[in-house]
């Protein structure tokens, strides 16, 4: 499942007050990305930051999507994800439940733009909670 993450272009609070935007322009598609919830998030209880490979947070998953993910790590799903892409103010995630590693979306070899800045939605689903 492609999700977006949000608040890109805000710095980090770290004592080096770390770029996300530039951190995700140094990422790689298929890069390995952390979730961690933040229930004491003073903005929003279902908080879940995202954090790259090199341990620096990079945003948030976006608030719609942000409580089903909560509830279902709360469950005790393994959850894996990677970053995808990046494509104006938001950077999108591939997640995977239950085991196994996420796969990038394939791109149609006509498409003039890499996997990196083409976003590729995935179906609505009526459990996701939107």
């Amino acid at each position: 499942m492609t999700l977006a993450v949000v608040g890109i272009d805000f710095p980090n609070e770290d004592k080096a007050r770390s770029n996300r935007r530039f951190e995700l322009l140094a990422s790689a598609a298929g890069d390995p990305v952390s979730l961690r919830p933040e229930p004491r998030n003073r903005h929003d209880p279902h908080a879940i930051a995202v954090f790259s490979a090199r341990d620096v947070q990079v945003g948030y998953l976006s608030a719609e999507r942000a409580p089903l993910i909560g509830a279902r790590m709360r469950r005790g799903e393994e959850v894996r994800a990677i970053y995808q892409g990046i494509k104006g103010s938001v950077a999108y995630i591939r997640v995977r439940f239950g085991g196994g590693e996420p796969t990038l979306p394939v791109v149609v070899a006509s498409s003039p733009t890499p996997v990196q800045d083409d976003f590729h939605p995935d179906p609505e689903e009526p459990d996701w909670g939107a």
